[in-house]
């Protein structure tokens, strides 16, 4: 055991922190939290799990039914990793073994015919790392370049894929930019705020299409659809963006 973990439920969601944000109220990120906060207590019930370092870090893994989640990805009785991270002083303490072990036998204990996770051909900003999770087991079962998806199976059961709306990645809309996003990132509440106020420094068109519900978020015509990008009809990127990183993608003196 390479230290104390607690899993996020509905009687200590408002109490405990939730690693990836750990924001006071005069944080700007606080709002995001709150929202992320109210997204979890309306997933916890369908046996979403948001396990966590009991200590002030970023380390945690969070997972899925997939039928449940907020992702267009196709399949049946697996769970899908949102997001799986160790950082900083918490790096190289055994952390990442311990808590993909849990979601691994968590997941076999419940029945499931395994677990997927989307990555990145290479190494991508804001996704797990795939070399890291082969050593595990997981392997690609679906590619949408620059994405894959892995998954590591328990069964010969059905394995999960892209939706092929997804795989596309493409939309019919020339607005200037365009942003689908969830709620599950309590970071993206911030980035909207700050890409709004270039935008509007700039007489640049923003269109945002929020994904607030299961069936919006399975039939969108994007990958990465908790926070995706779109200039001009092409996609631009699956990076959270402060008013810097924005201007740069859009190459805004």
């Amino acid at each position: 055991m390479s230290g104390n973990y607690l899993n996020i439920e509905l009687n200590n969601v408002d109490d405990e922190h939730l690693c990836c944000a750990i924001a006071g109220v005069k944080h700007k990120h606080y709002e995001g939290v709150l929202k992320k906060k109210e997204w979890l207590k309306s997933q916890i019930p369908k046996n979403h799990v948001f396990r966590k370092l009991d200590e002030r870090g970023k380390v945690f893994i969070e997972y899925s039914p997939i039928e449940d989640a907020f992702v267009p990805i196709e399949g049946s009785n697996y769970n899908y990793i949102y997001c799986f991270w160790v950082s900083g002083k918490f790096k190289n303490h055994g952390h990442g073994k311990e808590l993909l072990n849990y979601a691994i036998e968590d997941s076999k204990e419940k029945g499931k015919s395994g677990l997927c996770v989307i990555a990145g051909e290479k190494k991508l900003h804001f996704l797990s790392d795939g070399d890291y999770l082969k050593k595990y087991g997981f392997e690609v079962v679906d590619t949408a370049p620059p994405f894959q998806l892995l998954a590591i199976s328990f069964d010969d059961k059905v394995i999960p894929k892209f939706s092929k709306k997804a795989k596309e990645n493409k939309i019919n809309d020339n607005e200037d930019v365009i942003i689908y996003y969830t709620d599950e990132c309590p970071f993206i509440n911030n980035c909207i705020l700050e890409i709004k106020e270039v935008c509007d420094e700039e007489n640049i068109s923003l269109k945002l299409i929020h994904l607030d519900t299961l069936e919006k978020a399975k039939n969108s015509p994007v990958i990465l659809n908790n926070f995706a990008v779109f200039y001009k009809g092409e996609f631009l990127t699956h990076e959270l963006l402060n008013k810097g990183r924005f201007k740069k993608f859009l190459d805004i003196k």
